[in-house]
């Protein structure tokens, strides 16, 4: 069963058994907004729109690994992006990007993984629609959890969410906070409140 998150909301990422979740995905879709009027008759309907996933490893506030478009596997290969998706498209069900995460062998030292989308083509958030975060079992397909970026706003980035350790476990928390920036890098000031 999928658990509709709003911002600020917690769950635990634990299976209905009780058993930890070992693998999941962290997948991304989104579709460019209709154009409409002038601007669609000049360029078409729609315009392409690169949104870039991104998952940033912190150990004690620091970000010790990042994985996103150019470094797709972290250094200790826990964490792994699936490629670039430069136009998007999907939007309502399956995953434009996906980066999985083996929480079983995330290193002990890293205690949370902050996911984040940016515009990398430079668009604001008002010509998406349809953008999703959702988080899904691996080893089953189950989606477990799903935070989707209502609204639009003038900014080309968002940190939609956070995994992290929680006593033996991870927990997952929808943080759906606004950004600017084409790189993780730009974000980094607004992610730090988050940690």
């Amino acid at each position: 069963m999928t658990v509709n998150m709003s911002k600020g909301q917690q769950i635990s990422l634990s299976k209905s058994d009780g058993q930890a979740l070992t693998v999941v995905r962290m997948g991304l879709g989104w579709q460019a907004a209709e154009r409409k009027g002038f601007l669609a008759r000049l360029t078409g309907p729609r315009g392409e729109i690169d949104l870039d996933a991104s998952a940033l490893l912190f150990a004690d506030g620091k970000l010790v690994d990042v994985v996103f478009f150019q470094h797709l596997t972290s250094g200790d290969g826990s964490v792994r992006h699936l490629g670039d998706n430069l136009v998007g498209g999907t939007g309502h069900g399956g995953d434009d990007e996906g980066i999985i995460v083996d929480l079983r062998r995330v290193p002990v030292h890293v205690q949370q993984i902050v996911l984040t989308v940016n515009s990398f083509t430079g668009q604001s958030f008002e010509e998406v629609r349809h953008a999703f975060c959702r988080l899904v079992d691996e080893n089953t397909g189950q989606e477990l959890a799903r935070y989707t970026l209502t609204g639009g706003g003038h900014y080309t980035a968002m940190i939609m969410a956070k995994v992290v350790r929680s006593g033996n476990g991870w927990q997952m928390t929808a943080i759906g906070q606004p950004s600017n920036g084409r790189t993780f890098e730009d974000l980094l000031p607004d992610i730090a409140p988050q940690l």
